[in-house]
């Protein structure tokens, strides 16, 4: 079967998403880790071969078996009661107490028969509605009835456990304003797309599996490097990566102007989280020993080894010499791993940059935590004639001060302010309604389509008429403009 076919096999090592009722979360599939989900524990080993989709229960020991299907046991007479009017919730209908629940677990039964007996020692449930005993059996099965269904990972299902379970690392983009995004955006195989997020690369995720691995993405970050926490969830397979480029924010500008160079590179981002750790914004000298360290790690290591006390011991200085020297070497070599390391991220800047010099990007999509008008004015000029962008933001207003400032520039048509509104609805026989629980707002989102910005021109030398028609204000003036 294909990679993402219908009948792909959970193998060791996939990124899988576990999943119970509404409930989603991600999880690397590996042997013997110890997972914990929905106050269940259980190890993934038993799942592995199987295919994705199945739903399993968890036994024993926390392994997991695979559900046998087993047709509903429905008591062909089932009594009911009229309506719920005379039932009293005081707490004592259900004669098990809670250690007699507990007794039945620890002897291994199935939450299936816990549910049985549950039923059978409620003095309520005959007089209760249909309705409300199948409620009842459903809230029951959920807490006794330990199922789990494993599947596989993809745009829909990560936006919905994103947007459940962390919606602050997403800034709140709702599943159906990320479907606006790429629908908006025009994304298919084989565009060439500059994406602007911090999602924690749920969009850039979003984008890459809409693409297929075919056509190139630039993602442009804030600080040290890209994040991509949720896009690794996806379980992309390598080829995927291949066109995928990253280019800082602080380069842009640079680049624009046409002062770009590769020299003055962020550190890594690994030495960054510690620089930035230490104090925001060390001192130029500071650096510049800290660098110097780097390149001479000789002396370093003399420093740090010398015996502490005065031991004349031949063994001993010996033994010192040859640790020296092994050290020495590793140094050596860690330094040389640093300039290759180095030297791959150069590289891999100046591609970015040369696919951003071309500035005939298919599209551009914008969901950042950032005010979107810089944003905007910056990256468009990237963007290739006739392409969409869309831009997300969480709030209304910073949209409009862009869309406002878009409309003086000029360059963009379509200009579009939209917000979708969701509702979940339940859908069963005589008793179908909206959710009581409602999400309050998903986002909004900006979109347009570019054209050729002629700069030559200003609007109103367009015409007279425009003149009459315009407000002095709503005139542009192209020379006053940032970028």
């Amino acid at each position: 079967a294909m990679e993402g076919g219908p009948s792909a096999r959970i193998r060791e090592g996939d990124c899988a998403v576990l999943k119970r009722d509404e409930v989603f979360k991600a999880v690397s599939v590996l042997r013997r880790r110890k997972i914990i989900f929905e106050k269940q524990w259980f190890y993934l080993d038993n799942a592995i071969g199987h295919i994705y989709g199945t739903t399993f229960e968890v036994t024993t020991g926390g392994n997991l078996q695979p559900k046998q299907e087993m047709e509903e046991t429905t008591t062909e007479t089932k009594e009911a009661g009229t309506d719920n009017r005379n039932i009293v919730d005081d707490g004592k209908s259900q004669k098990l107490t809670h250690d007699d629940i507990k007794a039945l677990k620890d002897k291994g039964i199935k939450g299936q028969e816990i549910v049985q007996q549950l039923i059978e020692n409620s003095t309520t449930f005959r007089d209760k509605t249909e309705f409300a005993q199948d409620k009842y059996i459903k809230k029951k099965k959920k807490k006794y009835e330990a199922v789990i269904t494993i599947v596989k990972p993809s745009t829909r299902i990560l936006s919905t456990m994103y947007y459940a379970r962390e919606p602050g690392k997403i800034n709140h983009l709702r599943y159906d304003t990320l479907a606006q995004m790429l629908t908006l955006g025009n994304i298919h195989a084989g565009n060439k797309m500059i994406v602007m997020e911090t999602c924690a690369g749920l969009v850039l995720g979003a984008v890459m599996e809409r693409m297929g691995g075919y056509g190139s993405i630039i993602q442009m970050y804030p600080g040290g490097g890209p994040v991509r926490a949720a896009t690794s969830c996806f379980g992309f397979p390598k080829p995927f990566f291949d066109n995928l480029h990253e280019f800082p924010l602080s380069k842009v500008q640079s680049l624009l102007s046409g002062t770009f160079t590769t020299e003055t590179l962020p550190a890594d981002p690994e030495d960054n989280a510690l620089l930035e750790e230490e104090s925001n914004g060390l001192t130029e000298e500071k650096q510049s020993s800290l660098q110097e360290t780097e390149e001479e790690p000789t002396t370093e290591a003399a420093m740090e080894i010398g015996p502490t006390e005065e031991q004349d011991t031949m063994d001993i200085n010996a033994e010192n010499v040859e640790f020296k020297e092994n050290k020495e070497k590793e140094n050596k070599e860690n330094v040389r791993e640093k300039q290759i390391k180095q030297w791959e991220r150069r590289k891999k800047l100046i591609e970015a940059a040369a696919l951003l010099r071309e500035k005939n990007a298919d599209g551009l999509i914008v969901a950042s935590k950032f005010h979107p008008t810089p944003l905007l004015l910056c990256l468009l000029d990237f963007v290739a004639p006739s392409r969409p962008f869309v831009v997300y933001c969480q709030y209304k207003e910073p949209l409009l001060e862009c869309y406002t400032k878009l409309r003086e520039r000029g360059g963009v048509i379509n200009l579009k302010l939209s917000e979708t509104w969701l509702r979940n609805y339940q859908v069963l026989p005589d008793r179908s309604h909206p959710k009581l629980t409602m999400s309050g707002g998903g986002g909004y989102l900006l979109s347009g389509i570019t054209v050729v910005l002629d700069k030559g021109k200003s609007d109103s030398s367009n015409s007279e008429a425009l003149k009459m028609e315009e407000p002095s204000s709503k005139r542009c003036k192209l020379q006053d403009l940032p970028c």
